[in-house]
Formats: C-alpha cells, sequence, structure tokens
C-alpha cells in the first residue's frame, strides 16, 4: 500500500509549502494506518526537506515518481522513501530510502552484527543498522513480486541519516557490518553531493513501464523462484526437519486440503493437536517449505518471537543474508486484522494456544484466531491446549471451531490430526504420563517407572550445584538452559538492580536478556534463566527448571497446591494473581509442565518448598 505518491515535481512543491507532512497524515489516516503521532509527523516534517534537497537536482526529470511511507504487503513495516525511475540507458530503478534522525549510534556487540545502539524513543535501544534494513525491505519486495524478476528491475537500497555526526561515523562503518553498507550505503549529514550522484546513477528520468510502483503494489503477491529455492536448500539435509510417522500422514492430509483449496477456492481450516514434543513445529516448517516452493503465499505464524527466532537461526546459520531472505516467512498474528480475506493462501499457527483476543498496540485487532482464519483461504492450527499458560491464551478447539462457523471454514478434526508419537524426552509417552503424575493433573493416575525410560531426570538441593552440572553438559554442544516460571521478579529490565533471581546456597541469575532474540542458541546466554515465553515452543537436550513458591505441597493431605500469590508483582501477562483460584492452579500447572517437557535427553530440577522437593524425590524413588 503506498501512502504519498507524486512526481518529482509535485513533492518538491509540497515540501516547498509546507504541506508535505499533512498531506501524509491525512492519506495515513484515510488509508486506515496506525501511524502519524507527533514524533512521526515531526519526522516527516523534518526529513521531507532534506529529500527534497536530495531529488531537486536539475538532472533528475520532474516525472520522475516519488513514494512515501510503502507499506509492504502483509506486514505493518513500512519503507520511508522511494524514488521510481530509469536511468540514462532506460533500465528501470527503484531506489529505496531509509531515513533516521540520529544524529550517532555505537557498536552493541562483536557477535550482533545488524544491530547498533543509539537514542531513540526516549531511550538508548538496540535497533536494526539502517542499512540492513533497507537491503531487508528490499529483499521482501524483491521475493514476493514475480514483476520485479521478470523486467529485471534493480532495487537499490540506502539509507539517508541528514543529522548524524562526522565524528561518529566510524560505528556505523565498522567492519562488523560491511556486508550491510557494501550491499546498502548509507549516508550522513556532510554527504548530501555523495547521495544524490549515487541515486542519479540510478534514476534521472521517468519509467518506461509507466507506473511501476502501482503495477509492483497491485500485483498478485506471491513468493519468487528465488525465495523458493533459497527456503528448499535451506530445509534439505537439515535433520531437525525429517518428518516421522503420524506427522508424514498429517503432513499429506495438509497438501491434498491446500490443493483442494486452491482448486475450489472454498476456505478449510485443519486442526492438528498433540502434547509437547509430539512434532508439531517440525510438521509446520516442512508444510512451510512445501506451499512455498509450489509458489503458494504461506507464512509461518506464532505469537511468542521465540521458536520463529530460532527456526530463523538454524534455517540460516546465523548468517545475515539468508536471514534477510526468508525473514518474512515467519510472522507474527499482530497486524493480520489490516490484511484482506484470503491474502494467503495458507498460514500455519504454530502454538496455536499462545493466540489472544488483541495484541498491545494491534489496535484494530479483535481477535487472533479470528484474523488467522479470516486472512487466509486455508489454515492450519497447532495447538495442546495443556500448555495455554496466561489467562488471555484463547487458542482452543472451541475457539477455533467457533470462527470456523462464523467465517464459513470448514474445520477438519480426525484421527490422523492428532499427533500422539513423542520425539522429545527420549521419545517415551510415558515421561509425559510420570510429569502429570508429579504435577496431579490428573483424575486418572498410571505408574511409571523412571527407571525404564533411559531418561536423565533428577532432583537437586542446591540451584548452584544443578546449574554447575548442567553448565559441563551444555559446554559439549550449547544445548542446555535453565527456566522457571512466573515467581521471580524482573529487577535488571526494570533497573532495580543486576540480579533477577536469588536461591538458598548464594545461586543468582538474571532473567534472559529482552534483546536476545536467540537465547535458546546463543552460546553465551546459558548463565540467563528463560521464562516461559522464551522457552514454550522450543526444546534442549537438558532442561534445568527452578520451580519457585507458587507450587508447594501439603504433608497432611498428600496434594500439590498452587499459590497464585507468590507469582511476581512484576509478571505483566499472565494474569495469574487476578484469576480464580481453579483457572490460576490450571496456569500455574501448564507453566510447569510445559518447563519440564523441553528436554530431550533430561530434565533436572530444584523446588524452593522442601516439602515438594521431598516429595519429587519420592515419586522419583518410586
Amino acid at each position: 500500500m503506498i501512502v504519498y505518491s507524486a512526481n518529482k515535481g509535485l513533492f518538491v512543491q509540497d515540501v516547498r509549502t509546507n504541506v508535505i507532512a499533512t498531506k501524509i497524515l491525512d492519506l495515513i489516516r484515510e488509508k486506515g494506518l496506525n501511524a502519524g503521532q507527533d514524533r512521526e509527523f515531526a519526522a516527516w516534517h523534518n526529513s521531507m526537506k532534506f529529500m527534497r534537497d536530495i531529488v531537486d537536482d536539475p538532472e533528475i526529470d520532474d516525472d520522475v515518481q516519488i513514494a512515501i511511507e510503502y507499506n509492504i504487503p502483509q506486514t505493518s513495516k513500512r519503507v520511508d522513501f522511494i524514488i521510481i525511475g530509469a536511468n540514462e540507458k532506460g533500465k528501470d530503478n527503484i531506489v529505496i530510502v531509509e531515513l533516521k534522525q540520529w544524529s550517532r549510534a555505537e557498536v552493541v556487540d562483536d557477535d550482533m552484527h545488524f544491530c547498533v545502539r543509539t537514542y531513540v524513543a526516549n531511550d538508548n535501544r538496540i535497533v536494526c543498522h539502517p542499512s540492513y534494513q533497507a537491503y531487508s525491505y528490499s529483499r521482501f519486495m524483491c521475493n514476493y513480486s514475480q514483476l520485479i524478476q521478470d523486467r529485471g528491475i534493480k532495487l537499490v537500497p540506502c539509507a539517508y541519516l541528514h543529522n548524524y555526526l562526522p565524528a561518529y561515523k566510524h560505528a556505523l562503518s565498522a567492519d562488523i557490518y560491511k556486508e550491510w553498507f557494501t550491499s546498502a550505503p548509507f549516508f550522513i549529514m556532510d554527504e548530501v553531493l555523495q547521495f544524490t550522484e549515487f541515486v542519479k546513477q540510478f534514476v534521472t528520468k521517468k519509467s518506461s513501464s509507466g507506473d511501476l510502483l502501482y503495477l509492483i503494489d497491485h500485483g498478485r503477491i506471491k513468493p519468487t523462484k528465488s525465495l523458493q529455492d533459497a527456503l528448499s536448500t535451506m530445509v534439505k539435509g537439515t535433520p531437525v526437519f525429517d518428518l516421522l510417522d503420524e506427522q508424514a500422514v498429517c503432513y499429506d492430509m495438509c497438501i491434498r486440503t491446500m490443493l483442494q483449496c486452491l482448486k475450489d477456492n472454498k476456505k478449510r481450516t485443519i486442526l492438528v493437536q498433540g502434547g509437547p514434543g509430539t512434532g508439531k513445529s517440525v510438521l509446520a516448517v516442512n508444510l512451510l517449505m512445501h506451499f512455498i516452493t509450489c509458489a503458494c503465499n504461506a507464512a509461518y505464524v506464532t505469537k511468542n518471537s521465540a521458536p520463529r527466532q530460532a527456526f530463523l537461526s538454524i534455517l540460516s546459520e546465523n548468517k545475515a543474508k539468508k536471514l534477510a531472505e526468508i525473514n518474512q516467512l515467519f510472522r507474527s498474528p499482530f497486524g493480520l486484522s489490516r490484511v484482506p480475506a484470503n491474502s494467503y493462501d495458507c498460514l500455519i499457527v504454530d502454538e496455536a494456544h499462545r493466540l489472544v483476543k488483541k495484541m498491545y498496540g494491534d489496535w484494530t485487532g479483535e481477535n487472533q484466531v479470528k484474523e488467522c482464519i479470516n486472512a487466509s483461504l486455508f489454515t492450519v492450527f497447532l495447538l495442546d491446549e495443556d500448555q495455554a499458560v496466561t489467562t488471555k491464551d484463547i487458542g482452543s478447539v472451541q475457539e477455533i471451531s467457533k470462527w470456523c462457523r462464523a467465517l464459513g471454514s470448514t474445520i477438519i478434526m480426525r484421527e490422523e490430526t492428532k499427533l500422539t508419537s513423542q520425539f522429545r524426552c527420549n521419545g517415551s509417552d510415558a515421561y509425559i504420563q510420570f510429569i502429570d503424575n508429579l504435577l496431579q493433573r490428573g483424575k486418572e493416575t498410571l505408574d511409571v517407572s523412571l527407571t525404564e525410560l533411559n531418561y536423565d531426570f533428577r532432583i537437586f538441593d542446591d540451584p548452584s550445584k544443578m546449574r554447575d552440572t548442567l553448565r559441563e553438559i551444555n559446554a559439549v554442544n550449547n544445548k542446555a538452559r535453565m527456566v522457571a516460571g512466573y515467581c521471580y521478579d524482573w529487577n535488571v529490565k526494570n533497573h532495580r538492580g543486576d540480579i533477577d533471581i536469588s536461591l538458598p546456597g548464594g545461586f543468582q541469575a538474571k532473567w534472559n536478556l529482552a534483546n536476545d532474540k536467540i537465547w535458546a542458541i546463543n552460546p553465551r546466554s546459558f548463565e540467563e534463566v528463560g521464562c516461559i515465553h522464551t522457552a514454550q515452543g522450543l526444546e534442549f537436550d537438558y532442561v534445568g527448571v527452578l520451580i519457585g513458591k507458587d507450587l508447594k505441597y501439603d504433608k497432611v493431605s498428600g496434594r500439590v497446591l498452587t499459590n497464585k500469590d507468590a507469582i511476581s508483582r512484576d509478571d505483566n501477562s499472565s494474569g495469574i494473581r487476578g484469576a480464580s483460584d481453579d483457572d490460576a492452579r490450571r496456569l500455574i500447572l501448564n507453566t510447569y509442565k510445559t518447563l519440564l517437557t523441553r528436554g530431550q535427553k533430561g530434565c533436572f530440577v530444584y523446588c524452593e518448598d522442601d516439602a515438594l522437593r521431598e516429595y519429587f524425590k519420592k515419586m522419583v524413588a518410586r
């Protein structure tokens, strides 16, 4: 969606008469976009004067096209400024400009190859390098427009930091960012002439194709052959994505259903249910690969970013250019409320139990289950109702069925869409039963002997010893992590100290850092404790679980009890403290079951409640 478009002559006039910011704001509101706050209005007012100076050159014809705030289809991302036309030889080009108001920035860390730290939105924040941002936008536009590839149109990404002080240029041009600023050059405040000459290499006159951006913006969105090949190469040969047993049966059913939807253009929804470790996410990634390679417009969707980031890191091998190629295939449900009905051929919604009615900042959102079904011709939901861990989680069989009826999507639930085989916890379904017994989750219990499971389950009296043991294991292949429930305060995040979790025996730790999107595979993140939102949907070889005071054992009644009052007051997401006792118990037990089933080879546990720890030991011994 293009917010503002004009030829160069009209754009220059709008800036000169000081109406450009108001025009953009009026168009933003007319198109129903969530933008135009005071800070953004001021940015338009300031930056457009600098862009006028760049394009108001006698060698750039007045009928060259200008677009401002181009909303990339099916995303909430907007490209700041685009110049569309042809060079002196008549070759069509599109120059993508990322605009920044920054005056300085600094390198964050040698391992963060596409992030910088700068003062923005009233705080020092870690954000994308502007060259990477421009480059990633260009890759998205190229990967989803067959017109661009068929006509050989060149996309030229760049960034313009018109307030940036020359004394700090070395930060943005550090060697770790070289692949970005060579792919998408950046220009600063004293480089006006250089930037103008750069633009004139690619655009000096109107495109021979007419309204080129309109053709791109209104063309059918589908993955190009280059994107299909890129994803296929990344997935093939990666053992973690191999399909086994009923995963393959469910996969075939989804493929057949997609073909049927494309043939008769009728909406359908498949609901895939399965407990922890049954391969829901593996199935989801395989479906995504198949649909993309068949030129279907598909995406993998999760509310939590951790599973998305983990898969992106695995597929891209942490190579940022590969990441930019496939990043758009992994999205949140945020913004789907603004996507027209059936824009996607297929949405594959993993961790569907975590969907909510409305996401913060998604002002047009109403219900994420509804929005997923509405946006897609064929929707695949993968869920486990026992992994709902907040009062806001609404993803359920009942909720999905309700919206399928309302939106005319045929819902498919069969034995073939239930995943039961265990591929985690050493492939033992009995371990899941053991955890249910341990937490006293069900009315019926089956006797389970851990000695028969070949699974390393240990109870520790000292959390420091548990961490030391896990640290040694993690040194082998970086596949061990510590996790915890909602009991501990977020002191570091709220600037109240350097430690979040303090336990007997001198154990101290921090929650995982908010800006560490790859906590699950970052070698330096072992010392940090992951919360449920970070760990859910992920798996490790070994997991260490810290069970706080929200879970205890009553020796008299022989019951595992929950205590919602022990939930941290910093917890603004679960809603457990204000929930009914029954709902609070369900959510606390769901949280710990989820955490206790993250390990493939072993699970280590420390309980703050002494009685609970002794009860766990007896259960293990039995």
